[in-house]
């Protein structure tokens, strides 16, 4: 059975990780994150290329050329705003897991509207690092990909 890849996308603003908003976000840098993810997909034996950029561009570039089984996206500000990577997903009809650190619907309003839940196998919001932890887990065992 080859190996399944999974891509892991980091919007904008998640470079700042470990000193922007530690209330919200954790004092884990995106270093620390980034390792975490590595070492479960060590575990789970997947292929994991993770990406972070502040470019809508740039993002919607990778999406339409994903050479990935699955996405794990956290869009960070994009989220709210952005219908050209919501575009960009649906179509490549990839299965994906959006996923928030910190728990958007206990934050400011406009947090709470999402460009990509809905066409999202699921959300996950408020675990921190363990929201890509979790993903992850269930994209090993997710039939579509």
């Amino acid at each position: 059975m080859a190996t399944k890849k999974i891509l892991v996308i980091h919007g904008p603003n998640l470079n700042l990780l470990g000193d922007r908003e530690p209330k919200h976000y954790g004092n884990a840098s995106l270093a620390d994150i980034n390792k975490q993810i590595t070492e479960e997909a060590k575990k789970l034996s997947l292929d994991v290329e993770i990406i972070q950029s502040n470019s809508e561009l740039e993002i919607v570039e990778i999406i339409q050329n994903i050479k990935a089984d699955f996405l794990i996206i956290n869009p960070a500000a994009f989220t709210h705003t952005s219908v050209a990577i919501r575009d960009a997903i649906s179509a490549i009809k990839i299965s994906f897991i959006e996923v928030h650190l910190s728990n958007v619907f206990a934050r400011e309003s406009f947090r709470k509207e999402s460009f990509f839940s809905d066409l999202a196998i699921g959300v996950i919001s408020g675990l921190g690092s363990e929201g890509y932890i979790a993903a992850m887990r269930y994209a090993v065992n997710h039939k579509e990909m």
